[in-house]
């Protein structure tokens, strides 16, 4: 789909790298350039996933001959990422002015926790920090249970990743009919706000304020995952009356008169309670099967490991590719092959291949 794309990312972590990832799975041309000398960062593979299908480039960026190289580089392209501290790439002389100065059309897009100005943008924090002072964290778990989420993926890959992706992907659409690229700020504090508009809606008909447990889908009995008897979990989310009737019908208790009162809150931790019971008398498959093919709304939680096995894989989601667990690119398209996973390179593996096409179409920097 990004055919004749070219993106050039600097070496960085976590959502910078990501968003890189997706657009190389969409297709592009993406150049990560690492650090010259530069080695794995601790707990990171050798070849990773998130550096698939891109090709690598090994330069020092304080090294006047390979910021030369650099800047060749930059006037070939079509976005830039990189994921410092704000600063950083102007104190290197590669900040947004220098580079559109040498490819006007060049969407340089900018990979931050807190953003490029802003009272906290030069202060260090992770995930967990954006996305709690960004209101995201507030109703990731159960009422009385420690705020938890999915570690990076609301803030680093929702809020931060998947926000610089089509980010860049507009501003380059313009470019191409302007000529004229811009600074794409991707902020995970802001980006991880911007998702809550959905729940935001609910608020405006009093269906989620402030109150954790008391909302349309943190509190009742039939919003929220249980354990079952071998220690797994059970999820459920029957929100709509049909699903909910459903639901009650296949666990036997659609006479119940403790259950006809779906939206009732003043019932739900009651309900909660007797179902939390219910589901710990059986292990999870057994609900699992129970619930299989139904509109109740009920599904098992799975690992990785599980879900590449389970029947739903017949989409090919989950893939063991070069030895790696991995998840296959998302969205698909009608007018594409079938997605087969790309090698990831090593640090450096395509700079003589880059630095022959560079030679070949050198631009004046």
């Amino acid at each position: 789909m990004l055919n004749g794309i070219r993106i050039i990312e600097v070496e960085g972590l976590g959502p910078g790298p990501f968003a890189a990832m997706l657009l190389a799975d969409l297709g592009a041309d993406v150049i990560c350039v690492h650090r010259k000398g530069g080695t794995v960062t601790p707990g990171m593979p050798e070849h990773s996933i998130l550096d698939r299908g891109k090709r690598s480039i090994e330069l020092d960026l304080k090294d006047a001959d390979d910021v030369q190289t650099f800047k060749s580089l930059v006037a070939t392209a079509d976005g830039l990422i990189e994921g410092f501290r704000p600063g950083v790439m102007e104190k290197l002389g590669l900040g947004p002015d220098i580079c559109q100065a040498l490819n006007p059309a060049l969407v340089f897009g900018r990979m931050t926790g807190w953003g490029q100005d802003s009272a906290l943008s030069h202060t260090a924090g992770h995930d967990l920090n954006y996305i709690s002072l960004s209101g995201a964290l507030w109703y990731s778990s159960a009422p009385g249970d420690v705020p938890l989420t999915p570690p990076t993926l609301v803030g680093d890959i929702g809020g931060g990743a998947m926000y610089l992706a089509v980010g860049m992907l507009a501003a380059i659409l313009k470019a191409k009919t302007t000529g004229l690229g811009c600074t794409v700020d991707a902020a995970i504090y802001d980006g991880s706000a911007h998702m809550m508009n959905l729940l935001l809606t609910m608020r405006q008909t009093g269906n989620f304020d402030v109150t954790r447990g008391q909302n349309l889908l943190d509190g009742p009995h039939w919003s929220r995952t249980y354990r079952c008897a071998d220690g797994g979990f059970i999820s459920v989310q029957c929100l709509e009356p049909k699903f909910y009737t459903e639901f009650l019908h296949l666990l036997g208790l659609a006479e119940d008169p403790g259950f006809q009162h779906q939206y009732d809150r003043k019932n739900w931790a009651t309900l909660i309670d007797r179902l939390t019971g219910v589901f710990a008398s059986q292990p999870r498959d057994h609900w699992a099967a129970l619930f299989d093919g139904s509109d109740a709304c009920v599904a098992p939680v799975l690992n990785p490991e599980e879900a590449m096995v389970h029947p739903m894989n017949n989409r090919a989601t989950w893939v063991e590719a070069q030895g790696a667990l991995q998840a296959a690119p998302a969205p698909r398209f009608s007018d594409q092959p079938a997605w087969a996973a790309p090698p990831s390179p090593t640090r450096g593996q395509h700079t003589g291949e880059i630095l022959f096409e560079l030679a070949k179409t050198r631009k004046p920097a």
